[in-house]
């Protein structure tokens, strides 16, 4: 390949949980695609970063397009199941989520995958990107992804992107400082996680892990005081007794020196070291204080020192100065409701609280959280297609924690399932663009958006609804879909369709055979408030007596737990999350009327 040219309809430079998408999506649209990465792994916050517990999207109305679809084949692969963790629904073994995206790929002819390189140089004319220089080759193309974890693209290109805080004046954002202050300067973006996988060896004594540079135990003092050790380790519980080490509160977030990331490559290389160097000291420090049978685990990434990840899990990157600008009055719930405001350009599907992370300091925020299901969730919220495209460059299009988005507002659509959604519109957009030989900003929305419902593969849902979870290809679920995109004035505050009856939803085949592999479950039904449930089991006699919480994706299941009453005798399908202490429902009945 040495000075080798390639050309392609679309060419994704980045191999992140966004440009991955957007490679997939874009070749099975059609379109000739070359996806270039850096590492051996695709997916990258879902894998190669190591956060294979993803947050947010999990009710079942959200669980469509190409983030549905991983869904369905984690489900198929992990021995076990995904009802590990008590910090996400779906937590799995990061070599399956990796060898789902590489088999994905080569199912696709027209998709060519290179890795090991990263972008050096942005080739454009005029304000048009036309192609990309790696080390030792080139690619043009008709339209081009930066799907890079920190936006490099836009940095080559010179192509005006922001980062760090907004004042509360640019935007009028409530959770934005009035001033810039000694946080902004010290954090001007949200610290990064260097993830580690470590393993309950048992019985046998695990391998010492060593102390790093600079160990100071102090950092790490109080770091699970307020849950205990057992709720700590199965905060981010794998399947196989391995435990994703992701941990917030004085554990191995890293925001020293942020600002070296977009510096010099030295700088770049100095923050990976001390941020593997920190997290390294924190599984010193756990298996110190919990015991020598907590290790590194072993062969799970493909490098030097296997438990640790590729790379770091940014949570922040170069943002885009895009045609539109998400902010954080985007992302919160319209007065009086349950649900933001639709753009009328939407393109995906969001719902995780904003979440911010700050070594040391918590942020105060705007509350977009209900409970719904018998727990926390976030309140829907849709991202724009315009946010994808640069306000004066062509050629290019954007794709993963990279769009035009607030510094506040990032802390909600930076999460994996909206970011794979993201990857999906922009993939397809750019696959469409090169068909009508088009400009990114010359593509018309509708068009994008019923080829997004109406994909033959992942078909994605971009109208948040709580109780649109029919099976994408039951026809009522494109009709509503599209109702509220012509006339988005009518979307209820609820975020609920008005479907004559919730409980007469048809289920899909695949929901068919989750519930017949359930668990069935009789007991006694307790509520402690309207979304605040328990379930006291009778039978089977392993669980007689234990009192456990209910929780549920669906909406019409989420309408019974709102009308059983206190006291009531049921019949429960589901099953039993021992790290949460919660039994996931995925039916009921009555068992005495």
């Amino acid at each position: 390949m040495v000075n080798q040219t390639y050309t392609a309809d679309v060419l994704v430079v980045g191999g992140g949980t966004g440009g991955t998408a957007a490679a997939i999506q874009a070749a099975r649209r059609g379109a000739k695609t070359i996806l270039v990465s850096e590492f051996s792994w695709l997916g990258g916050m879902l894998t190669a970063a190591g956060v294979s517990a993803p947050d947010g999207n999990e009710l079942v109305a959200f669980q469509t397009g190409l983030w549905g679809a991983f869904l369905q084949e984690l489900r198929q692969r992990q021995p076990g199941g995904l009802d590990n963790s008590w910090v996400s629904f779906f937590s799995y073994d990061p070599r399956i989520g990796a060898e789902i995206f590489a088999d994905w790929v080569k199912e696709l002819s027209n998709l060519h995958w290179i890795c090991g390189r990263v972008p050096l140089e942005v080739v454009q004319q005029r304000n048009c990107v036309t192609g990309v220089r790696f080390l030792d080759f080139t690619v043009n193309a008709k339209i081009i992804l930066d799907g890079t974890e920190l936006g490099d693209l836009l940095a080559l290109g010179e192509i005006p992107y922001r980062w760090g805080w907004e004042l509360r004046s640019q935007w009028q954002e409530l959770s934005a400082p009035d001033v810039f202050n000694s946080i902004t300067d010290k954090y001007p973006v949200q610290s990064p996680t260097w993830v580690v996988i470590m393993q309950d060896f048992g019985e046998t004594l695990a391998p010492e892990i060593p102390a790093a540079s600079n160990y100071d135990p102090s950092k790490f003092i109080g770091a699970w005081d307020n849950y205990g050790a057992e709720k700590f380790l199965n905060y981010g519980r794998l399947p196989g007794d391995l435990f994703m080490i992701n941990w917030p509160i004085c554990g191995n977030d890293y925001g020293e020196g942020v600002g070296r990331l977009i510096e010099s490559d030295t700088a770049k290389g100095k923050f990976f070291q001390e941020s593997r160097w920190h997290s390294q000291n924190f599984a010193h420090f756990i298996q110190n204080q919990l015991g020598d049978h907590y290790g590194l685990a072993k062969e799970i990434f493909p490098c030097t020192d296997p438990a640790f990840a590729l790379h770091p899990y940014y949570r922040e990157s170069r943002r885009l100065v895009g045609l539109t600008t998400i902010q954080e009055q985007d992302i919160l719930p319209m007065p009086g409701g349950r649900v933001a405001s639709i753009y009328p350009d939407a393109i995906a599907i969001g719902n995780y609280a904003n979440d911010h992370h700050y070594p040391g300091f918590d942020l105060p925020l705007q509350p977009k959280s209900i409970r719904w299901g018998g727990r926390w969730t976030g309140t829907p919220f849709t991202i724009p297609y315009n946010c994808l495209i640069p306000a004066a460059t062509d050629g290019l299009l954007v794709c993963e924690k990279n769009i035009s988005v607030s510094h506040i507002a990032n802390g909600a659509t930076r999460l994996q399932p909206v970011v794979m959604g993201i990857g999906q519109a922009a993939g397809m957009a750019a696959a469409m663009c090169v068909e009508l030989n088009i400009q990114p900003r010359d593509l018309p929305v509708r068009t994008l958006q019923e080829a997004l419902l109406q994909d033959e593969r992942s078909p994605a849902a971009i109208i948040p609804l709580f109780n649109l979870d029919l099976s994408p290809k039951h026809p009522e679920w494109l009709d509503w879909q599209l109702y509220y995109l012509n006339d988005p004035q009518t979307y209820p505050l609820s975020g609920n369709y008005p479907a004559s009856s919730l409980d007469a939803c048809k289920k899909s085949d695949f929901d068919q055979v989750l519930i017949r592999q359930s668990d069935c479950f009789t007991g006694i039904f307790h509520r402690l408030n309207q979304q605040d449930y328990r379930f006291t089991i009778t039978t089977p006699a392993t669980y007689q007596g234990q009192t456990w919480q209910l929780v549920t994706w669906r909406s019409h299941l989420d309408q019974r737990l709102q009308a059983y009453l206190d006291g009531q005798l049921l019949t429960v399908w589901g099953r039993l999350n021992h790290s949460g202490h919660w039994l996931l429902v995925e039916d009921t009945d009555i068992l005495l009327k």
